[in-house]
């Protein structure tokens, strides 16, 4: 089926529409970076470019829903000592462009082997996700370790089944926008009592980009993010970095952290205080902190 010029979004409009905010908050981007769009089997990927040309690769997948200018309170600090590939993933919101879908983990593994080559990614590679993006990081450790030096797990959909209350709250919110509004309030709140603060801005920002792309992109299935069994988990030999919220919503902190002390006991998992989902950008500079220290220890 030939794909419209405007693909994937519902219009021409809606494209110039989305667009014009993205490239409004990419200048939000505090260092100097390069962009590419990379073509894949799967179709055409945009990636943002930071830090020395001759450091060790690091590369950043953002959650659903969200693109690379999720890493905006990050990039400066993980861009000194590292050449990062901040990806908008071609799945989701932002400026890449699918030509089929993806429907399974092997799809998606698939998709970022081939961006890896095609970006000519010098190994081993760091590779850093957050939710979903934590969860397509573990299925590619699982896949390529061979390819990959460390993985960081920011609160990934990969360790707990999903609360209830998660689920009917984010059901609610597809209903309208108020509801959308006040689901994503309560999944990432922690900077929100601080009406001034640059976290607050940056959680105002992204809910208003949601909300903007729901009516812009034509929606399209997810592969699901299926908790992982224990002997996958188990599969994990790449040195990995597990780092959640002391108030998540998604699922419980304490007992993530404690199923993977009992499975994976080598994975190194800290919980970062007073932060919930948005963990990368209520307390930005201590993740960033503890991601630096993770990755430089030999």
């Amino acid at each position: 089926m030939e794909l419209p010029a405007h693909h994937p979004f519902r219009s021409a409009k809606a494209k110039e529409q989305y667009l014009a905010l993205y490239d409004l908050r990419a200048k939000q981007w505090p260092i100097p970076s390069e962009t590419r769009m990379v073509e894949t089997s799967y179709g055409q990927t945009f990636v943002r470019l930071s830090g020395p040309a001759d450091a060790q690769p690091l590369v950043l997948l953002p959650g659903y829903q969200a693109n690379s200018l999720l890493w905006i309170p990050n990039i400066a600090a993980l861009s000194a000592r590292y050449k990062t590939y901040a990806v908008d993933n071609i799945y989701d919101i932002g400026r890449s462009i699918y030509i089929r879908p993806l429907k399974t983990p092997g799809d998606y593994v698939n998709w970022l082997d081939e961006l890896f080559t095609a970006l000519a990614l010098k190994e081993p590679i760091h590779l850093m996700g957050i939710s979903y993006g934590g969860w397509l990081t573990c299925q590619y450790a699982l896949h390529y370790p061979q390819r990959l030096g460390k993985i960081v797990l920011l609160a990934p959909a990969a360790v707990l089944p999903l609360r209830l209350e998660f689920m009917m709250r984010g059901l609610l919110g597809l209903v309208h926008p108020r509801f959308f509004r006040a689901f994503f309030y309560w999944v990432l709140e922690d900077g929100a009592n601080h009406e001034e603060s640059p976290s607050q801005r940056l959680m105002e920002e992204s809910i208003d980009d949601m909300l903007l792309a729901l009516r812009c992109f034509r929606l399209k299935a997810e592969g699901p993010p299926k908790v992982l069994a224990d002997n996958e988990l188990q599969g994990l030999r790449v040195p990995t970095l597990y780092l959640v919220g002391e108030n998540e919503k998604v699922y419980p902190a304490q007992k993530a952290v404690q199923r993977l002390n009992r499975v994976a006991p080598w994975i190194t998992t800290k919980i970062v205080p007073h932060a919930r989902h948005g963990l990368n950008t209520t307390q930005a500079e201590l993740v960033n902190e503890k991601v630096l220290d993770f990755l430089k220890q030999p």
